[in-house]
């Protein structure tokens, strides 16, 4: 198998440089995860290595078979599922399309023939004569179930789409895999069974996450951007983090010797440079000289600080649920559920996907009423609410300051511009249009609306999606420090870990009121992969998104 070498590779966008001359070789059997902040460049190097955008400079060499994750859903509106996902192996498709049309004639000439045979060939040494039913176990994996793999794409839910796309990309047996976010739309019961995937994959991977969980569990090598560049470090994310910062550590501790040195020195030469110490002062010159600080470029790693406080605690019991049911065509959310939480208690919301947990966020928060059943909140409970589509709590046509400001007009201007900083919207930036905002930065905005608010439960529905890795760690800091009640839906897991003391889970026997972490619960419910054909474990199948 074949590297994907880079060599010397600059980009720069609207005067901002992100990269100066990269070299880096990205080597087969191993796994590399492209990390740094939102903004670093990170897609924008990903689809230089795919060759979709041209660098300014330098050169890329990749595997012929190189196989790429699509963002385009709406792609292959009429293609059956198990086909897009044959189209992954673009020689074998071409093969068997060629092969299709040849037999379909009346007669055949013998070049045609022989045209025939030499298909055969190919399609063999392709595993053509496999490729449907290897295609239908990536699949199931991903959560597709096989009543779907017949249909057309423009039949399936938006996050099913996506998952095809990613079987496509996984089949066939790349020499080289581009994975730009593969876990979005994932369940947690798909996000092992891809972590299993690509831990037996041999050829070269680079992947894009901002699940640390995921990265820690699948790279043997972390590719930073950072100081204009690409530094290689051995091992996961959060071996490349404590590296990192022991090596800028040492450097700053260096620094600050050799400028302790300089100034003793420079003390000298200034006392005794009219003196009769001349040689000596000289010789001071030439160590200072030599003493010089090295280089300590800013880094572009900036971790927001995300401090919700409460104005005022609620009433010991927080929320009752009593019966509560609700039901779709096809789903049932729950069905009679109790549950009594008390003040102050983390409770993460998890379960496949399509099977209702944005449904009982909007319940807790009063945008959907329960088919039957009682939700009462408790005494003086104050509840705020991140929706799963973070943008559209935001309006348009106004200024970040002003959006914040609005909520509390009575709060000090430097109250909310302390509360921006903190979400790293520094000097300026607190003046960008509401409407030109990414979806990091709608999400740290949003943030600070809480934070503002300073209510004493916290309803989170996804609230990673958009944030990098340094935000994440930010946000399951705050949570554990939140002094009030949460309940938080998410699929990563080392935020979830990091924070729960108790889930509501969706399994396959219902919705569950689960007292304990994480880890005590996937230790009782957790499937168990089957050791003989481990890259075909399948999760239970996702219903459509509710």
């Amino acid at each position: 198998m074949s590297a994907i070498q880079v060599t010397g590779v600059t980009k720069a966008y609207s005067g901002k440089r992100l990269f100066d001359g990269v070299h880096v070789n990205f080597a087969p059997g191993r796994r590399y995860g492209l990390t740094g902040p939102n903004g670093a460049g990170k897609s924008t190097f990903m689809k230089i290595l795919e060759g979709v955008i041209e660098s300014d400079g330098g050169l890329v060499s990749r595997p012929e078979k190189t196989s790429v994750l699509k963002q385009d859903q709406f792609g292959f509106e009429a293609v059956r599922v198990l086909d897009v996902v044959l189209m992954g192996n673009k020689p074998l498709w071409a093969a068997m399309q060629e092969k299709e049309t040849l037999l379909a004639r009346e007669e055949i000439t013998d070049a045609e023939g022989e045209r025939l045979g030499e298909l055969e060939h190919l399609v063999a040494e392709e595993d053509g004569y496999t490729a449907e039913s290897d295609a239908a176990e990536l699949l199931a994996g991903l959560g597709i179930p096989q009543s779907q793999h017949d249909k057309p794409m423009k039949e399936l839910a938006g996050g099913l789409r996506l998952r095809v796309l990613l079987a496509q990309a996984l089949f066939g047996k790349p020499e080289a895999l581009l994975l730009d976010e593969p876990t979005n739309h994932l369940d947690l019961d798909s996000i092992r069974w891809l972590e299993r995937f690509l831990s037996g994959y041999e050829g070269v991977l680079v992947v894009i996450s901002h699940d640390r969980h995921f990265l820690n569990a699948i790279c043997t090598h972390i590719a930073d951007i950072d100081y204009e560049t690409i530094i290689v470090y051995p091992g996961g994310y959060d071996e490349m983090v404590m590296v990192k910062t022991q090596v800028r550590g040492r450097v700053e501790q260096e620094n600050a010797e050799r400028a302790k040195k300089v100034s003793q020195l420079q003390d000298f030469v200034a006392r005794f440079h009219a003196g009769t110490r001349a040689s000596q002062v000289q010789s001071r010159k030439k160590q200072i000289e030599k003493l010089e600080l090295a280089e300590l470029r800013r880094s572009n790693i900036e971790r927001p600080f995300i401090q919700v406080e409460v104005k005022r605690p609620s009433g010991k019991q927080t929320l009752e649920l009593e019966r509560l049911t609700k039901r779709w065509p096809d789903v049932v959310v729950c069905e009679s559920f109790d549950a009594l939480v008390t003040k102050g208690e983390k409770i993460a919301i998890v379960g496949p996907n399509g099977v209702g947990k944005t449904t009982l966020c909007k319940m807790l928060v009063g945008e959907l009423l329960p088919d039957a059943g009682h939700i009462t909140w408790g005494h003086q409970a104050s509840v705020g609410y991140l929706a799963q589509d973070h943008r559209d709590g935001i309006a348009n046509g106004t200024t970040v300051d002003e959006w914040l400001h609005a909520w509390d007009p009575l709060a000090h201007t430097s109250d909310v511009r302390g509360l921006l900083g903190k979400m790293l919207f520094k000097g300026d930036e607190g003046k960008k249009p509401t409407d030109a905002l990414s979806g990091g930065e709608a999400v740290r905005l949003m943030f600070a609306k809480l934070m503002l608010m300073k209510d004493n439960v916290l309803v989170l529905d996804e609230p990673t999606n958009h944030l990098d890795l340094e935000s994440i760690v930010a946000l399951g800091e705050a949570l554990v420090r939140y002094e009030g009640t949460c309940f938080v839906v998410s699929h990563d897991r080392d935020l979830i870990t990091s924070f729960a003391t108790r889930l509501f889970a969706f399994t396959p026997e219902g919705l569950v009121d689960f007292r304990g972490s994480y880890d005590d619960f996937l230790a009782k419910h957790a499937p168990k992969p089957d050791k003989k054909r481990r890259n075909s474990t399948a999760p239970r199948a996702a219903s459509p998104s509710t």
